[in-house]
């Protein structure tokens, strides 16, 4: 039972990262400054539940920002419905994100995070609309949305 628990918790545990980032903040810190979701989502690699975020339908014209530092990452009109339950974009701003493979237990993934502070934004995957056949299924939690 014992062995069963530890390969349970090292396969479902995010990977170390050995990035360092623009804006680094303590454990202690990230817990202030965020909500208990958008902690674990953004600083644990935590997923929210499809259809639980009020982002998901948001329609007018602004920018989606890193709730964690607060960085521009996608515009308004890249937004679309992907019929998932998650915000999705076909497209990120300039030099707001990166990304890294992702080998979970679901195969290998493109993990998006945020460019200057590494939190977790979600994936990427080839399956959008055009132009670019991207679709960039993000976290709501994540992104804080700032209107035009």
């Amino acid at each position: 039972m014992h062995r069963r628990l530890f390969l349970l918790t090292v396969l479902a545990a995010p990977m170390a990262r050995a990035e360092t980032f623009e804006v680094t903040l303590t454990k202690a810190e990230w817990r202030a400054r965020l909500s208990d979701l958008a902690f674990r989502v953004l600083r644990e690699e935590a997923t929210e539940r499809p259809h639980t975020s009020p982002l998901n339908v948001e329609k007018r014209k602004g920018t989606y920002h890193c709730a964690g530092c607060d960085l521009p990452a996608f515009a308004s009109d890249t937004k679309y419905d992907s019929g998932t339950g998650w915000p999705s974009f076909w497209k990120p701003l300039p030099n707001a994100i990166a990304t890294r493979e992702d080998g979970g237990l679901f195969g290998a993934r493109t993990e998006v995070h945020c460019r200057r502070c590494g939190g977790h934004f979600g994936h990427v995957f080839a399956d959008g609309p055009p132009p670019t056949g991207l679709r960039y299924c993000m976290n709501g939690a994540a992104l804080a949305f700032r209107p035009a």
